[in-house]
């Protein structure tokens, strides 16, 4: 039994010690400094389309639950409109270069024989 009360007392003294140590009730300084957010170090580059380099390189920054939302909706909304501007931009060329070949098969119209 007395081992069992000195195993209580010990512990109520670590929790109070860090306790406060934690909200600063001693001499020191005060209580511990709130850490500041780790926030993104390299975002993509904003003056010119991403290259596959610019997504490798991406390293998004941990928060309490895993990465912050922000940061990420940020990176995917950068992501989704440059795929969209790319996708348009191959329909359109999918579409001239069906246009061309189409006026390639084309056979062209027979010379009149009065134009000379």
């Amino acid at each position: 039994m007395v081992m069992f009360l000195f195993l209580v007392v010990a512990l109520a003294v670590v929790v109070a010690g860090v306790t406060l140590a934690v909200v600063g009730g001693g001499d020191g300084p005060g209580p511990l400094p709130e850490a500041a957010p780790e926030r993104l170090h390299d975002p993509l580059p904003p003056d010119r389309p991403l290259l596959r380099d610019d997504v490798e390189r991406l390293r998004l920054p941990l928060a309490a639950r895993g990465y912050r939302m922000a940061d990420v909706d940020d990176a995917l909304s950068r992501l989704g409109a440059e795929l969209a501007e790319r996708d348009a931009r191959i329909a359109d060329l999918e579409s001239a270069l069906a246009g061309a070949r189409s006026a390639a098969a084309r056979p062209a119209p027979p010379e009149q024989e009065g134009q000379r």
